[in-house]
């Protein structure tokens, strides 16, 4: 699990339970996508939330979940928000 602690102390990261994220204080949770089939039964990540794209279709939830959090990493994670 990736984390981010930012100049004013405030932590960001893709929600996991590796840890308890109430040991570094009250925890402010917000989406950041969506996983949902389309019409046909096929997975779309949709990241729009976070102004990223729409990730698919995949044949598996498990590839569309995959997707999500690697594109959350590489380009959500690891830019400073903008405030």
């Amino acid at each position: 699990m990736d984390l981010i602690v930012e100049s004013g102390g405030k932590v960001r990261c893709v929600y996991a339970e590796a840890i308890d994220l109430h040991s570094l204080g009250k925890p402010q949770i917000t989406r950041a996508s969506h996983v949902e089939p389309d019409s046909t039964g096929r997975w779309i990540a949709d990241l729009t939330p976070v102004s990223g794209p729409k990730l698919g279709p995949f044949e598996k939830r498990t590839d569309a979940l995959a997707a999500e959090v690697q594109w959350l990493r590489n380009n959500w994670l690891a830019k400073a928000p903008v405030e």
